[in-house]
């Protein structure tokens, strides 16, 4: 078995698309993975599951219907399960997302930004 660091940075050169989440690692059921966004989400929830958001770079924007939070490069947030909520980054964020595997970045709400389940990079 050969040991190896994962580089953030290395992750994030290896693609350039928005809003397509790339699977990094997994520990038990959840997966930790790596994204970049630029822009507005779609309004969405996670009903049996919290959502959580690491920025490494840039300020990202959750709203929710009473209010928002920003999160800033070195911050987290945890979004709990149930909670409607929309992702916003004015310029672009790279940031590490830590949910359960399978599931679907727009809830059940589908759309255009609904990316790809379970892709390793």
């Amino acid at each position: 078995m050969e040991y190896q660091a994962i580089n953030f940075q290395h992750k994030f050169n290896q693609f350039s698309e928005q809003w397509s989440l790339k699977v990094i690692a997994e520990m038990n059921d959840y997966q930790f993975k790596v994204v970049k966004i630029q822009g507005d989400f779609v309004w969405h929830d996670h009903p049996e599951t919290d959502e959580t958001f690491i920025v490494l770079e840039g300020r990202l924007r959750i709203d929710f219907r009473d209010g928002h939070v920003h999160i800033g490069a070195g911050e987290m947030y945890v979004v709990p399960k149930g909670l409607e909520h929309k992702p916003f980054a004015e310029e672009e964020v790279k940031m590490l997302v830590i949910e359960p595997k399978g599931i679907t970045n727009t809830g059940s709400e589908g759309g255009d930004l609904t990316a790809e389940n379970d892709v390793w990079i």
